[in-house]
Parts: C-alpha cells; structure tokens; sequence
C-alpha cells in the first residue's frame, strides 16, 4: 500500500500562537482516517496547516514522496488535494451551479461540465437545485454542495473538517455514507469528526488529538471498543 501522507514533526499555529506541538500521522492509499479529540486541541489548525491556510513552524507534508510543506494552497489543488472547511465553505449569494463553477474556474466549459455531472453523481441532490441560492439549502444540503465543488478538482486525497457538524442524524449518517463511498472513485479521505463513533466506524485507523500533538494511534475498531478512550472521547459511558 502506497503512502498518500507522511506528517513529521509539525509545529504551527497562528502568528505567535503556537496551537499544533509536533504532529505525526500517515495516511496510506484508499483509506479513511479520523482524527478526534477535544475541542481546542488543533485538528482544524493542523488540516489549516496541512492546506497552507495556517502557519507552518517546522516539520514536513510528504505527499506521494514530495515534500510540499511550503506548497501555496493553489498548487496543492492542482497536485490533487482538496479541502473542505467546516465553516463558510459555500457563497450563500450564488446559486448551487455557480458554486459547482467556482471549483472549475480554470477549467474549460466541457471539462467544468463534465466533472460537474460527475459530482452530480454522488449528490443527486444538487441536480434538483442548480438554479437555487445556496442561502436556501438546508445544512446538510450546503455540506453536499461544499463537498461537491471540492470534487470538481478532481481530487485524489480528500481533507474533510467536521462535514456532519450541527447536521440532523439523518443527514449526519448521509454524508458519511456519501464520503465513504468516495473511496470506490479512488479518493483517500482524512476527516475530523466529533461525532467519532459514528465516523471511526467507517474508518480504517484514528488518531486522537490532544494539546495539540497525537496522543494515541489506532485501528478505528480498536478505538471504538477501547473502554478507557471511549468513556473520554465517545461517550460510551
């Protein structure tokens, strides 16, 4: 099994402000990787970080064997890395179609068509919507459409922060669902998640953040059936 990402070492935070104190992860080629904790303990800084979109202090991103720790944010979508926000991750003022062409705004209009149809094939539900303002769309409907414009770049190593947030379970369920089976097109996922159960349970392995570094690695069913990591970070108990 190939490795999609190699993370050594990695400080970073914002300005002065140190939040992530020496992470290391990998994630190998067609899995999906959870990471959880507390909240306040840097997994959105460190994906931030991982995008370019956060301060870098020292450490590495191998990605496929190339060091691109220093890679701006643009250059990191063209090798193939897309990321979805937690927050603010449609324009609320544009229609769903034109938030689909916002992903594509290099593209030629066959290329940004095709790719647009493609997503359409994991979220039907944005075929029914292309003319509506993404002000309209329920929450689980805006999580579909930001995952879906991610898809446009055609990537091959997904970075997900917190997609069921604030989500119904009914839609919490779905869009899992939906990101687990990005994984038959060929996309690795890495994925923040509070709602660790229900994601580990679609995961291969976890890692549990705390103070901003990982505390503990796993198989996402070792966590799961761990009592001692469960009563603290799942609510089992």
């Amino acid at each position: 099994m190939s490795r999609v990402l190699d993370v050594n070492g990695v400080t970073g935070g914002y300005g002065s402000v140190q939040i992530l104190n020496g992470v290391d992860l990998y994630v190998d080629e067609g899995e999906l990787v959870t990471v959880i904790g507390p909240n306040g303990c840097g997994k959105s800084t460190f994906m931030k970080v991982l995008f370019g979109i956060a301060d870098r202090y020292e450490g590495t991103f191998i990605h496929r064997g190339v060091d691109v720790s220093s890679w701006r944010t643009d250059k990191l979508v063209k090798r193939g890395i897309a990321y979805v926000p937690q927050v603010d991750n449609v324009f609320p003022s544009l229609t769903v179609y034109e938030n689909l062409q916002m992903g594509g705004l290099n593209m030629s209009s066959g290329v940004l068509k095709k790719r647009i149809d493609q997503a359409c094939e994991m979220f039907p539900e944005m075929q029914l919507r292309m003319s509506d303002l993404a002000a309209s769309l329920s929450g689980g409907e805006r999580q579909m459409l930001a995952i879906s414009r991610a898809l446009i770049s055609d990537p091959t190593f997904l970075l997900l922060d917190e997609p069921t947030a604030a989500l119904s379970p009914k839609y919490q369920q779905d869009i899992i669902g939906r990101i687990n089976e990005l994984r038959k097109q060929g996309i690795t996922v890495l994925i923040i998640e509070q709602n660790a159960k229900l994601s580990l349970a679609r995961s291969d392995r976890g890692y549990i953040f705390v103070g901003g570094k990982v505390a503990h690695a796993a198989p996402a069913t070792d966590l799961l059936n761990d009592p001692d990591i469960g009563a603290y970070f799942l609510g089992t108990r």
